[in-house]
């Protein structure tokens, strides 16, 4: 009996806890008011988001569906429950992160989770695909539509980097817990963020320049930050700001004055990681070497740790995506409004790779796929990503020349605007008091429909997939081994071999007839000034052969190259063709440079016999080339070539051969004395 009354769930609510919304269904449906406030399109789901929605609006539920027909397009329309729900939280969202603290509200996480839920099944058709009593969970499509209607959660160009880092131990999906704890990273560390900007750090050179600081390392002594300048080398503190890069060498009891490195103008900066190690020696990846046209040498970066280099990855990361936002900023021209707004997408991107470190650092992270302007850097049509966010950007900037604001509920709010309501403010909008007066409530996603930033990043997805499977087939193919590289590239390039051996035969007169007849044909073609003709014609013979190809073979796998691998050599044996290769190359560089030196002989008539007869020679050829077209020109010097070795100029051909070589042989080479520079063993 008590097996039965289990199986049946009677003891279901001693067993497990109900979800709420399990419980806001059952209240929605005794509520008096549950005509007004449930929409028969939606699913339970998504009409209790409607709901929750609705009330922070101080509206109801029809009142928000007969203002979303009265906005949306007819397009728009077509996906009724979605893009509803979507207009529903895009307005909600709006309002409750005007709020400060919101990331702390508990109602406010557990809100924008169950937007996603509801967003996976809006339609009442979907109401059997959600359980409520369950552990629930989303997907990366819902997380990559809601999650960025809140810049400081995600972003459209990362977010699905970010999806995958969260969901690395749950196959995929993500859990509330997660999301939640994710959550209460970003809380911690915009708060110290906070205290950092409101600290006595810098104040002398953030109040002339209006800088804001981002991070600051190397003030715990198990943590040090070394600053190495050609030999000298000093610890210190090291502070980013959204601006520049600045170190504070530690002195006995206090810090020196802080060295600038500039991100923020256009310097030829190169940020990168490099090796260090005592007395110079390259052996400890763990810094970042910064180098431009302000400073006279490089400086280093060395951030110790025991094991790893995670650090340095960090910092690397960060300073990157402060360089380069503002090579986006200078390269596109963007002033204003837009150009905070462009920094606050970089200062909300490394707050997000600081919570991620914070709740992660177990595993393994990479910093650059979670910050838009390092992923657009990488990406293979990152550039493209890039030109729409600037196009975005002069659109919203004609739109308020001409006094239009886009906003609403059809539009997400901007980077800038979260930015200001974390409370951080930017010099655009300090004159405000509500952000969305600076004209800035159009941000990334648009309700029901893929803005251009979201097309930008589809398709540079689609293309990064696309490289990446190249790549895999690149990485299988590699073989190990000279001889089999070998072997490989003369199987590959059978075909140019075989045509190569078929001219020559031709060249040769090996057969009469055949050498004849091309020489003919090929006569007549110059002649006649089809040269170009004649080399489009193999081109389209190329393009036709592929065409037909691909029609052909279309389904089919592509027919693999067999290649007899060469006999395994031992260790010995390896060396001693590394050897011979070595060897043999040296013996062409050598005959390469003798053939240098006796025209430099040549040229300064070191031997005047010979630099008289190739001065005649030179002579003779400039007038042809003075007095004969081109055409003949290219006539004669393939008759030249190709009857060279015909039967009526084959003994002449071989005793004029014979006589150059003689005169070639006879000619000295141009004396070469090897000077040994003397080594400075002076110590700067």
């Amino acid at each position: 009996m008590l097996e039965a009354l289990i199986r049946e769930g009677s003891f279901k609510w001693l067993l497990s806890k109900r979800s709420s919304f399990a419980e806001e269904v059952e209240e929605l449906q005794r509520s008096p008011s549950a005509g007004r406030n449930w929409i028969p399109e939606l699913s339970p789901v998504a009409n209790i988001v409607v709901r929750r929605c609705s009330k922070m609006l101080e509206t109801s539920s029809n009142e928000l569906l007969e203002s979303f027909n009265a906005e949306a397009s007819d397009s728009v329309k077509s996906q009724h429950a979605r893009n509803f729900l979507e207009y529903c939280c895009f307005k909600a969202l709006a309002l409750s992160t005007r709020v400060m603290g919101h990331l702390a509200d508990k109602k406010f996480r557990r809100l924008t989770f169950d937007m996603m839920v509801a967003w996976e099944a809006p339609a009442s058709a979907s109401e059997c695909l959600v359980n409520l009593d369950d552990d629930l969970s989303v997907g990366v499509e819902a997380f990559s539509r809601i999650a960025p209607a809140v810049p400081i959660i995600a972003n459209v160009i990362i977010c699905e980097n970010l999806f995958n880092v969260l969901t690395i131990s749950t196959d995929g999906r993500l859990h509330f817990s997660v999301y939640d704890k994710y959550l209460n990273g970003l809380e911690r560390v915009i708060k110290r963020m906070k205290s950092q900007s409101e600290s006595s750090l810098l104040s002398a050179v953030r109040r002339s320049r209006g800088e804001k600081i981002l991070e600051v390392d190397g003030t715990v002594t198990t943590q040090p930050v070394l600053e190495h300048v050609g030999v000298s080398t000093w610890p210190g503190r090291l502070i980013l700001t959204d601006h520049a890069l600045y170190f504070e060498a530690l002195k006995v009891v206090s810090y020196d004055k802080p060295k600038r490195y500039d991100l923020s103008n256009d310097l030829k900066q190169i940020v990168k990681p490099e090796l260090t190690g005592p007395w110079g020696t390259r052996l400890f990846d763990k810094a970042v070497l910064y180098k431009s046209i302000s400073i006279s040498e490089p400086v280093v970066i060395e951030f110790p740790e025991l094991k790893g280099h995670t650090r340095r990855d960090y910092w690397l990361a960060i300073i990157r995506e402060i360089l380069y936002v503002h090579k986006f900023i200078n390269k596109y021209r963007v002033t204003g409004v837009e150009k905070d707004d462009a920094l606050s997408k970089a200062i909300l991107g490394i707050l997000r790779v600081q919570a991620i470190q914070e709740i992660s650092s177990s595993n393994p992270v990479q910093f650059e796929s979670l910050l838009m302007f390092n992923l657009c850097e990488q990406l293979p049509g990152g550039y493209f990503i890039l030109e729409t966010l600037a196009k975005m950007s002069k659109s919203r900037e004609l739109d308020r020349g001409n006094n239009l604001v886009a906003g609403g509920g059809m539009y997400s709010i901007s980077a800038l605007a979260m930015v200001s309501n974390l409370g951080f403010v930017f010099d655009s909008c300090s004159s405000s008091s509500n952000p969305s007066e600076a004209g800035l409530l159009v941000g990334e996603v648009v309700v029901g429909e893929m803005s251009l930033l979201e097309k930008a990043v589809k398709e540079s997805r689609d293309d990064y997939k696309r490289v990446v499977l190249a790549q895999e087939t690149v990485a299988g193919v590699k073989v190990d081994g000279i001889d089999t590289n070998l072997a490989v590239m003369k199987e590959l390039l059978l075909p140019v071999l075989e045509v190569g051996k078929g001219l020559l035969s031709l060249v040769y007169w090996d057969d009469p007839p055949k050498s004849l007849m091309f020489c003919l044909i090929f006569t007549f073609i110059i002649f006649r000034g089809w040269v170009g003709y004649a080399l489009a014609l193999m081109v389209l013979f190329f393009a036709i052969f592929m065409v037909l190809t691909r029609f052909f073979n279309q389904g089919r796998p592509v027919d693999e190259i067999k290649i007899i691998a060469p006999p395994p050599m031992n260790t010995m044996e390896q060396l001693l063709a590394v050897q011979n290769a070595v060897s043999q190359f040296e013996k062409l560089i050598q005959d390469g440079n003798i053939i240098l030196l006796k025209f430099r002989a040549l040229l300064l008539s070191v031997f005047p016999q010979a630099s008289e007869k190739v001065a005649a020679s030179l002579l003779l050829t400039a007038l042809m080339v003075a007095l004969l077209p081109g055409k003949y020109m290219f006539l004669l010097i393939f008759l030249e070539i190709f009857t060279r070795y015909s039967p009526a100029r084959k003994a002449s051909t071989e005793r004029w051969m014979r006589r150059l070589r003689e005169w070639w042989f006879s000619i000295p080479a141009a004396p070469v004395v090897l000077e040994r520079e003397k080594e400075d063993k002076k110590k700067k």
